[in-house]
């Protein structure tokens, strides 16, 4: 019984697991630097997409601890994770790489028709940009509500890309979020403190903005970071 709580203490919390990812994205992070789509078929710039696709789950998987609050982000999250997985497993030797799957698609004509896998790139990444701007303003003060911290990082991050009806089951969703407290004990290893926590969430602050910027250069250079939804 011992061995097994033992077990269980070891088990890294999501920031430390999206520390993991997004140290292991880094070592093949190359910036594209705003390029042009064809200059991104020189390879310049690649997003591999087992740690993109695991980074995105870690977030699902707080979402979820958070509770029922945000299932409408969780929900396009998850749908979007598939979208990209299925397309990999179709042929892992090829579509390894997501800029891979994009390049197919804007070749093809399809990236900005219907379910595509490029569309679900940009989406996961939005996603991933409201979550870094959330952690810039928890860790700049745990204390701060976390209502006012949730709603300011949908409005510089998601809201500009979303209709009214999105819109609308964001705001209802905002009223339903846990207190600050709540969210850092959700985020917390066992027994640790809130500078460790702080660190922590700084270091992956520091890790998630350069594969943002790249990301957001590749939505660029295949004219996909002006869609909307409804």
């Amino acid at each position: 019984m011992k061995r097994k709580r033992e077990q269980v203490d070891m088990v890294p919390s999501e920031i430390k697991s999206a520390i993991d990812e997004l140290s292991t994205m880094a070592v093949n992070l190359k910036t594209g630097g705003g390029a042009t789509a064809a200059a991104a078929d020189d390879q310049t710039t690649q997003v591999s997409i087992k740690p993109f696709l695991a980074l995105c789950n870690l977030l699902i998987q707080v979402l979820d601890k958070i509770g029922p609050t945000m299932s409408v982000l969780r929900q396009d999250i998850h749908h979007n994770i598939q979208r990209l997985e299925k397309f990999h497993d179709s042929d892992p030797s090829i579509y390894w790489d997501v800029v891979e799957i994009i390049k197919k698609e804007f070749k093809e004509g399809k990236a900005k028709k219907g379910p595509s896998c490029s569309k679900a790139f940009v989406w996961l990444t939005r996603s991933l940009d409201f979550t870094l701007a959330l952690l810039q303003l928890l860790v700049k003060d745990f204390g701060r509500n976390l209502e006012q911290a949730v709603e300011e990082s949908y409005n510089i991050t998601l809201k500009p890309w979303h209709g009214w009806i999105s819109s609308a089951a964001y705001k209802v969703a905002l009223k339903l979020v846990p207190d600050s407290n709540t969210l850092v004990k959700i985020l917390k290893l066992k027994d640790e403190d809130d500078e460790t926590l702080k660190k922590d969430m700084q270091s992956l602050i520091d890790l998630l903005v350069p594969l943002l910027e790249q990301n957001k250069d590749i939505a660029r250079a295949y004219g996909l970071d002006g869609l909307k939804c409804v």
